[in-house]
């Protein structure tokens, strides 16, 4: 009798175990020092150089309680103004918030030497092909060069994805001078791309701007 008590109290034992709800494993911590969005395991990803809630998962590992919303990428406001030709651009320090899939605006830019990008790239203080895949980025995602010679996967709405290199800023302080070509400021949410960057996603250059998503590759 003894033994059969003592056999139902260990299967209560481990039927109370396996019972327990899972929890996901994190590896990484929060607020951790991160580059790309592979560097954070789990469900954290690399947002603005530290491990943080995925925004796209809804998880709230890092802080905050389910139905609190992820900061908008409204919260990146001007920090001034230029006037270029007449009319007044607003100028930006900083970008939406990069996710696994960060919307951007594709532009067009030229990296040859005396094409419409000015002077050379920041990155290399180099002019580069325009048939190689290679874009420029918005100040706040060029983050001071940290993400020079880096690959990010872009994506069309037409399903159609580009490998291209980081290489150049699209300044979104300065503009309106020859260095800029006299283009305007970038608006903060530019990824600026060589001919083969738009020939690669099956678009139509003369467009001239396209909706994309981007993510560090």
């Amino acid at each position: 009798m003894a033994n059969q008590v003592l056999f139902l109290q260990s299967l209560y034992l481990l039927f109370s175990i396996f019972s327990l709800p899972f929890l996901p494993l994190v590896m990484s911590s929060c607020n951790d020092p991160c580059q790309t969005l592979d560097d954070c395991e789990g469900q954290l990803i690399c947002i603005n150089g530290q491990c943080n809630d995925d925004p796209d998962l809804g998880t709230h590992i890092c802080g905050g309680s389910p139905g609190t919303s992820s900061p908008s990428t409204d919260d990146c406001q001007p920090s001034g103004s230029l006037e270029c030709n007449g009319q007044s651009y607003p100028t930006y320090t900083c970008s939406p918030q990069v996710t696994s899939s960060t919307s951007a605006v594709l532009t067009k830019n030229d990296f040859s030497e005396g094409g419409d990008g000015g002077g050379p790239s920041k990155c290399d203080d180099k002019y580069h092909e325009n048939s190689d895949p290679i874009i420029a980025l918005s100040t706040g995602w060029y983050n001071g060069g940290s993400l020079c010679g880096k690959m990010i996967r872009i994506t069309a709405q037409n399903g159609m994805s580009v490998l291209a290199k980081v290489v150049d800023e699209c300044d979104s302080m300065h503009g309106c001078d020859q260095e800029h070509a006299g283009q305007r400021p970038c608006d903060n949410n530019i990824v600026d791309g060589s001919n083969a960057v738009w020939d690669a996603l099956g678009l139509d250059i003369n467009i001239g701007r396209v909706d994309v998503t981007w993510s560090m590759a």
